[in-house]
């Protein structure tokens, strides 16, 4: 597969950021070949969601293929996912996640579907971070306070991305766990809205035009400039790396030996 769009998302697993470009939202970066289109900002995911739907019928349309990046996990550690949905198939999660979250602007369910979780399980955990002003049950604040987790607490690919968090801390800095739950409903509902157009990378042949890819723009991107978002920085040096890729890089960086977990993009399997 050969790709002319690259297009990486920087998440967020919050509230309605507002009108104003700010860190810890959602950014877009996009890169074509040699053209980079500046950072879009996203104040919440319904809005994203919507620009997202009508970036994909455009693509499509202009017979256009694209690579699409998230900067979350796309799977959990081992045993997770037979535990919640019966299955080992990853994608069966997204569906479980799509038909459970409520999302608005304002507010969302991500901390109490998390202690429900945890309610179904021996001891306190896995999932910990608790961010809201309210306790809930079964969801404790700090990651001490759990008393077993009877999944692994990283997957494979965050044993070789160093500095890579834990998909089990919902808050706190650098935390991703609230962006999982919040990020795969989102990409489901799209996957619906485009029958056999979308694939999803590890679990899938990328053999349709639009791919979804776990991406970790730390891995391709520093800082930035003192004068431009993190986010906003992040995403385009991360689109237009990937743009410059070489197909045989690019194949070399999406064959992985471990699928069930999902895999950041550009870790280099070891097995391999």
């Amino acid at each position: 597969m050969t790709y002319d769009s690259f297009v990486m998302v920087d998440w967020s697993g919050g509230n309605d950021r507002g009108a104003k470009p700010t860190s810890d939202a959602i950014w877009v970066g996009i890169s074509r070949g040699d053209t980079s289109e500046n950072p879009m900002y996203f104040r919440n995911r319904q809005v994203f969601a919507i620009w997202a739907r009508g970036f994909i019928e455009t693509e499509l349309a202009a017979g256009r293929t694209a690579m699409i990046g998230f900067d979350f996990p796309f799977g959990y550690p081992t045993g997770f996912g037979q535990h919640l949905t019966g299955t080992n198939d990853p994608l069966a999660i997204w569906d479980w996640f799509a038909d459970r979250v409520e999302d608005t602007p304002k507010a969302n369910n991500r901390f109490d579907l998390a202690g429900q979780i945890n309610a179904t399980l021996p001891g306190i955990g896995p999932f910990w971070g608790n961010g809201l002003g309210r306790d809930i049950d079964h969801l404790p604040r700090k990651g001490l306070a759990r008393t077993q987790n009877p999944f692994p607490e990283r997957r494979a690919v965050e044993h070789l991305a160093k500095g890579a968090f834990t998909c089990w801390q919902l808050s706190g800095a650098g935390a991703v766990g609230s962006q999982i739950i919040m990020g795969l409903p989102v990409l489901q509902k799209l996957r619906l809205a485009f029958p056999d157009q979308i694939n999803v990378w590890p679990f899938e042949n990328l053999t349709a035009p639009i791919s979804f890819v776990e991406i970790w723009p730390t891995l391709f991107a520093g800082q930035g400039p003192d004068h431009i978002i993190k986010d906003a920085h992040q995403v385009m040096a991360t689109a237009h790396h990937l743009a410059q890729r070489t197909v045989t890089q690019l194949h070399a960086d999406l064959h992985i030996s471990a699928p069930v977990e999902g895999w950041i993009l550009g870790v280099r399997d070891p097995h391999l």
